[in-house]
């Protein structure tokens, strides 16, 4: 028999009421999305990470920031068990779950011809396999309870390509299908599937290397001619995570300054 609620539209839950899960919630990208959900007052934040540590420090952040209640969950992302384990916490405590913010990855540099398949093995597991192992664990629970929004942080590289980062490339090209495919099975459920593709964004990481030559001439290419700043993924990631973007499912929304429609 047919869902006879198939195709109509969910309650909107305010953002007070929502349990979210950030992964890869440590540093970066992850602890900046995680900032974000805990200022504009999530009810229940889940940080996932492999290192307890620096997960703390992150939840106590955001409690300071505004958030509900912050829960640290140490996950390993290319560990089935450790996966398992972290979403049967999330549904024993929580009975819900209403945001996955599918954070984790890596990045693997080097020519493809002088890497090895554990080097590939190793981008895929984390890039790949996590994120596709943690959208199912989620859809499974935001099933049970009408629906969700599930944001895969993609990459400008898995829409175009650019040497030495091939493994990566590849991943983020399988995330952008995944977002796809996904969207499409499980929008009857009224589950939503989005991805955030950043172009090159200036971390504490990296910011080093935009002082270069090198760094220099990489943002001459950028039509913006300018370097990202995390604040610039503030009201994109908003749009996907917070429930405002509730006809929006299986969209790539890139934030890269029009880097990959530059000029060939």
């Amino acid at each position: 028999m047919a869902d006879p609620t198939a195709g109509t539209e969910r309650p909107f839950r305010p953002l007070r009421e929502r349990v979210a899960l950030v992964t890869g919630a440590s540093s970066g990208l992850g602890a900046h999305f995680a900032s974000l959900l805990a200022a504009d007052g999530i009810g229940t934040l889940v940080v996932a990470a492999r290192r307890r540590d620096r997960l703390n420090a992150v939840a106590e952040e955001c409690m300071n920031l505004g958030a509900g209640r912050v829960i640290v969950l140490p996950v390993d992302v290319t560990d089935g068990d450790s996966i398992r384990d972290a979403f049967g916490t999330i549904a024993k405590g929580e009975r819900r779950l209403d945001v996955l913010v599918n954070n984790a990855g890596i990045a693997d540099m080097g020519m493809a011809i002088d890497s090895t398949i554990d080097d590939f093995d190793r981008v895929m597991d984390v890039n790949l396999r996590g994120v596709w192992a943690c959208a199912l664990e989620a859809a499974r629970l935001m099933k049970t309870h009408g629906g969700g929004d599930i944001v895969n942080i993609a990459s400008i590289l898995g829409l175009r390509v650019a040497n030495g980062v091939a493994a990566y490339a590849i991943s983020k090209a399988g995330v952008v299908q995944m977002t796809k495919a996904l969207a499409l099975e499980w929008a009857r459920h009224g589950i939503r599937v989005n991805a955030l593709a950043p172009g090159y964004i200036e971390t504490e990481i990296n910011d080093g290397f935009f002082k270069t030559e090198a760094g220099q001439k990489l943002i001459a290419r950028i039509p913006m001619r300018r370097i990202g700043q995390l604040a610039d993924l503030d009201a994109p990631f908003r749009l996907l995570a917070h429930g405002a973007s509730r006809y929006m499912t299986g969209t790539i929304l890139t934030v890269d300054g029009s880097h990959t429609t530059g000029s060939l």
